[in-house]
C-alpha cells in the first residue's frame, strides 16, 4: 500500500500524462485500504436493526407459555402493530404487551414496520388496565422506530393516545417490567416504556430519536448519522450510566440474531428476578417507585465549587 501511494505522489508531482495511470493506481489502493472502522454507538444501531433480529413474539414463543392474544381497542380497530395478551411466566400468570415488526414485505405491511397507530396505544392501554385490575405483573417489549406519523393517526390522535399511556402507565398499581429488545424509538417506545424496572438487551438501542433524523436536523446531512449516534447516547451502557435503564440484559457473541433461543434464555433469568424483586412491593410502594424513579431522570447537580 505504501509503495502505491509513493507512486501516486511520483505521478501527480510529474503531471504531464499520467492521469489514466494515476486513476488506475487510485482504483488499486480503494481495492485494498481497510473500511474506516465504525463508531460502537453506530454498530449497536445496525445490530438493533439487524433484520434477522428476534421480534416481540419470538421472544414470546420462547419466554412466556400459553399465551392468548387479545385483539382490538374497543374504539376503532385492532393495530397489528402491537402484540398483548395473557400468558405464563415460570407457571405466574401475566399480561405482555410487545411491539412487532414484520420480516417479509406481507408482514411489514401488516404490522406497518412496527410503528403503531392510535388505536394499537389504546388497545396496550385496555389491555394493561385489565392485567391491574386482576393483579398481574406487565411485561412490556419495545421494538419501534416510533409512533406512526401519517395524516390518518394524526387525525385519531396520536399524540394524546401516546400521553394517555404515560400517565396512565404511571397508576397502575401492579409490578411493570419494561424491556428494550431492539429499536427504542421515541415517543412511541415511551408509551409502553413506564416501568417499576426498564431492562435492555446489549445491543439494543433506546433514543428520542433516530440517528439519522438528529444529523438532518444538527447537519443538514442525514449522511452523518454515525457521530449523530455517538452524540445521542442511544446504547445500554450509555443510558445505564445516565440512570435511565436498570439492567442490561447480555445478548449471545455477534448479537441476538445469532442464537435466538440463547438470547431468550438471558431474558428469561432477568426476568424472572426483576419479578422476584417486585413481588412483595404494595400496590402503594409500585406506584411510589415507578414515580419517583421517573421523576428522577435529567436531574444533575453541578459540584460546589
Amino acid at each position: 500500500m505504501d509503495q502505491l501511494e509513493r507512486e501516486i505522489a511520483e505521478l501527480k508531482a510529474a503531471s504531464t500524462g499520467g492521469e489514466s495511470k494515476i486513476g488506475q493506481l487510485e482504483q488499486e489502493l480503494k481495492a485494498i485500504q481497510p473500511e474506516p472502522e465504525k463508531h460502537p454507538s453506530w454498530q449497536r444501531v445496525q445490530l438493533a436493526r439487524h433484520p434477522k433480529r428476534p421480534h416481540s413474539l419470538d421472544y414470546i414463543q420462547r419466554v412466556f407459555t400459553d399465551f392468548h392474544e387479545i385483539h382490538g381497542d374497543r374504539g376503532f380497530a385492532d393495530d397489528a402493530a402491537i402484540v398483548c395478551g395473557w400468558a405464563f411466566f415460570e407457571d405466574r400468570p401475566v399480561m405482555v404487551v410487545g411491539q412487532q415488526k414484520g420480516r417479509d414485505t406481507k408482514q411489514k405491511l401488516l404490522r406497518n414496520f412496527g410503528m403503531p397507530k392510535p388505536e394499537g396505544y389504546r388497545k396496550a392501554l385496555r389491555v394493561m388496565r385489565m392485567a391491574a385490575k386482576f393483579g398481574r405483573p406487565i411485561i412490556t417489549l419495545l421494538d419501534t422506530p416510533g409512533a406512526y406519523p401519517g395524516m390518518d393517526a394524526e387525525e385519531r390522535g396520536q399524540a394524546e393516545a401516546v400521553a394517555l399511556n404515560i400517565r396512565e402507565m404511571a397508576r397502575l398499581a401492579t409490578p411493570i417490567v419494561v424491556v428494550v429488545i431492539g429499536e427504542g424509538g421515541s415517543g412511541g417506545a415511551l408509551a409502553m416504556g413506564v416501568g417499576n424496572r426498564v431492562l435492555m438487551l446489549e445491543n439494543a438501542i433506546y433514543s428520542v430519536i433516530s440517528p439519522e433524523s438528529c444529523a438532518a436536523i444538527i447537519w443538514r446531512d442525514s449522511g452523518k448519522a454515525e457521530p449523530a449516534a455517538a452524540a445521542l447516547k442511544l446504547t445500554a451502557p450509555d443510558l445505564q450510566r445516565l440512570g435511565l435503564i436498570d439492567t442490561i440484559v447480555p445478548e449471545p457473541p455477534g448479537g441476538a440474531q445469532e442464537d435466538w433461543d440463547r438470547a431468550a434464555e438471558s431474558l428469561r433469568q432477568e426476568l424472572r428476578k426483576n419479578l422476584d424483586e417486585l413481588a412483595p412491593l404494595t400496590a402503594r410502594q409500585l406506584v411510589d417507585q415507578r414515580y419517583d424513579k421517573f421523576r428522577q431522570m435529567g436531574n444533575f447537580f453541578a459540584e460546589a465549587v
